[in-house]
């Protein structure tokens, strides 16, 4: 099943697309608009401390406009689909309660899905055993938890690699503590919510003109200061292995500072990752988001990506009335 504009009266609104895209400042004009709020759809904003690589709106931008979903964990921390889930709902009701729009805003197709196709109720899991099997799988490799994750659930493989270590781990830990591979959990339990109609925007951009952007993009980050942000990081205890620093830039910076590679060097290699990461993201959208998703043109001006994205939900919200 795919994940985009869905059937019944519309209960939240998103603009999604790849990494440089445009959502941020498309985002803060359709919230004006709409008088919406905002809710981060991205799994590297949830953490404090990272607002310049994760290229969070500023405080003055935010105060615009309310933000939900920012800075709720430490890097430290691990936070799941399930857990966007579930929040995001407390979120989309408050909203709806005080009578205004719910806007989801960010690239992590996971969390959209979470929500358009909820996930089944994971089997209990002793914690003990948990945090020991997820210690262990930490030292290995992404090839090498992938190679695992092929053998043990070679059905779920496809989105567990996808969706990056975090995925992987959570699918080995599943299969090696209960026995049964995630794949087959999915098919025995429900889920564990219900589904959430909504009307999904996706930012459409050509290639070229993305790869241009990120490039941009990532020298603006190192002038605003992303070194010294992951500097601070590192001082407060933040490592690679934590959930929240294994992003594109958060490596390259960290091995700059440990005077592996220079900084240019440090810019290409984020530059690269990243890139890497926008086709990724581009390449679930293409196979996840349904036939109804709402195509925006990112290179339009501002003002008709608005129009366009604005005149969707308000077509969409009539005809359910």
């Amino acid at each position: 099943m795919s994940c985009g504009t869905s059937s019944g009266a519309p209960e939240f609104l998103a603009i999604t697309g790849a990494t440089g895209a445009g959502k941020t400042a498309l985002s803060l004009l359709v919230a004006r608009e709409l008088d919406a709020e905002i809710i981060s759809m991205d799994s590297r904003q949830i953490y404090r401390g990272m607002d310049i690589g994760t290229a969070k709106a500023t405080a003055r931008e935010r105060g615009g406009v309310p933000h939900h979903g920012l800075d709720i964990r430490t890097p430290g921390e691990r936070y799941s689909a399930g857990a966007f889930g579930r929040d995001a709902r407390r979120w989309i009701a408050a909203i709806r309660a005080r009578g205004r729009v719910p806007l989801l805003v960010g690239g992590t197709g996971f969390f959209l899905r979470v929500l358009t196709e909820p996930l089944f109720r994971e089997p209990p899991l002793e914690g003990g055993r948990r945090a020991a099997a997820e210690a262990a799988l930490d030292a290995l490799s992404g090839a090498e938890l992938e190679r695992w994750v092929r053998a043990l659930d070679p059905e779920r493989a496809g989105v567990a690699a996808q969706g990056g270590r975090q995925r992987m781990t959570r699918a080995l830990v599943i299969a090696l503590l209960t026995g049964r591979p995630l794949s087959w959990w999915h098919r025995r339990d429900a889920a564990e919510a219900r589904a959430l109609a909504g009307v999904v925007c996706l930012m459409e951009v050509p290639r070229e003109v993305l790869d241009a952007r990120i490039a941009g993009r990532v020298r603006e980050m190192v002038e605003a200061g992303l070194v010294e942000e992951v500097a601070a990081l590192r001082g407060a205890g933040g490592g690679g292995g934590d959930p929240g620093m294994d992003g594109g830039g958060d490596r390259e910076m960290a091995d700059h500072l440990d005077g592996r590679i220079t900084l240019e060097e440090a810019v290409e290699r984020t530059r690269v990752a990243t890139r890497q990461y926008a086709r990724r993201q581009a390449t679930w959208f293409r196979h996840q988001l349904g036939p109804g998703t709402v195509k925006v043109d990112g290179t339009a001006p501002l003002e008709a990506q608005c129009a366009r994205v604005t005149r969707a939900w308000r077509e969409r919200t009539a005809r359910a009335s």
